[in-house]
């Protein structure tokens, strides 16, 4: 593999002072419309990057905040927010308006989010792993159960098949849907070779059972994994 760097100065700087920092949270996300969410405690904002607009798309009290996770969906329209008092809450931004709250899924904060066409799948420290459908009544349609510690990265790839997660346990777990039953999805991996959590999960766009993960603290690594035999194809020391 070559390594590239880069030149070293950013192209855009945007205040963040409200930032939590919280290894395990996910507070940016930029949506196929080219907006940029980024949470600030209890408020989320939307930076337009073709215009450099900005704009507040919600504020929460106290009481529910901060807020933990937030994820575009695909349609870059709709957006989902984690939030610590166990609430996700989906939002329309272009009208400004709540879609939903989803409760009831998870017993303590949502710290991660991945979106899977019209189904959005949630992560926190509960250690549960939930598949939603926003669209019925009973909004809960699986859950999965599998890591020992909190959940920090989750990641369906392009097929919408195959779900990766990553915990505070090292593990990088791969889950089918296609194999799953009614209720309880079918684990295809479980990956050990992570010394320090897991959250930085990336599926590669031109082969599709090529999983990338990142693992924090003293691991330092990026894992590169073939999903047919849940062997490592590479191991890249980040230096970070």
């Amino acid at each position: 593999m070559t390594t590239r760097y880069g030149h070293g100065k950013p192209k855009k700087t945007l205040d963040a002072l409200d930032l939590v920092e919280d290894f395990f949270l996910n507070l940016l996300d930029w949506s196929s419309s080219n907006v940029l969410a980024i949470a600030l405690t209890n408020t989320l904002y939307l930076w337009g990057a073709s215009d450099s607009s900005i704009s507040e798309l919600i504020t929460v009290g106290d009481e529910n905040g901060p807020i933990t996770s937030v994820s575009w969906a695909p349609d870059g329209r709709r957006i989902a927010i984690g939030l610590s008092n166990f609430e996700v809450q989906l939002w329309d931004s272009a009208s400004n308006r709540q879609l939903r709250s989803l409760r009831g899924c998870h017993i303590s904060r949502v710290g991660c989010l991945s979106w899977n066409n019209k189904f959005l799948t949630t992560g926190g420290t509960d250690v549960r792993i939930v598949n939603h459908d926003g669209r019925i009544k009973f909004d809960i349609v699986q859950t999965y159960k599998g890591h020992q510690q909190e959940v920090c990265g989750l990641k369906w790839s392009t097929s919408g098949q195959l779900l990766a997660s990553g915990g505070q346990d090292k593990l990088v777990q791969i889950w089918d849907s296609s194999m799953a039953s009614s209720n309880s999805p079918s684990r295809l991996h479980r990956l050990e070779d992570h010394t320090s959590t897991v959250k930085a999960l990336a599926w590669c766009p031109f082969q599709s059972n090529l999983l990338a993960s990142g693992g924090g603290g003293d691991d330092g690594t990026i894992k590169f994994w073939s999903t047919n035999t849940g062997v490592i194809s590479n191991s890249v020391d980040s230096g970070s």
